[in-house]
């Protein structure tokens, strides 16, 4: 297992288009997600999607535990989101690849996940609460869409300055 970088915005890899894992789960697909899930806990974070360090493959690993919990480690491999609800949600989200800014986003408060987790087995679940916003974030990044996307102009210009201006501080 290894630490990968994660890419930031805003890098462009960030807005490819995930492809689908073809074949099934290989044991380059498990390395991967092995490796994804090593970076996503050195970050910290609770989710990362496969694009966020450079590999433009439809899979997502997340651990939604608390701090005193143990490690929950789940895996998504070519996930489709099914039947989202009507009835929406805000939640404020933050990103790996957009570091240090928090934001609120309304989502679908539930949806069903389609996948097949590290082992190659197909599974349907049912997300609500945190599961269904971390899965809808991690899903977005599948699709070339960071979380900013959905704020307002103002919002999203805002946050895009307090990136470049922590970046500008990062490099001096």
């Amino acid at each position: 297992m290894a630490i990968r970088p994660i890419l930031v915005v805003p890098d462009p890899r960030l807005r490819q288009i995930s492809k689908p894992v073809e074949g099934g789960v290989s044991d380059d697909i498990r390395a991967l997600m092995d490796d994804m899930l090593e970076t996503m806990y050195a970050a910290p974070g609770i989710g990362l999607a496969a694009i966020q360090i450079g590999v433009p493959l439809r899979v997502i690993v997340m651990d939604l535990a608390g701090k005193d919990e143990p490690r929950a480690p789940r895996f998504f491999v070519n996930p489709e989101i099914l039947e989202p609800a009507a009835e929406t949600k805000p939640y404020e989200e933050g990103c790996l690849s957009v570091p240090e800014i928090y934001e609120e986003v309304e989502r679908p408060a539930r949806c069903r996940v389609k996948s097949m987790n590290y082992h190659g087995e197909s599974i349907i679940e049912e997300a609500d609460g945190l599961f269904a916003v971390c899965i809808q974030h991690e899903m977005d990044h599948l699709e070339g869409v960071v979380f900013l996307d959905h704020l307002s102009r103002l919002k999203r210009d805002t946050a895009l300055r307090k990136l470049k201006k922590a970046a500008r501080a990062g490099a001096a």
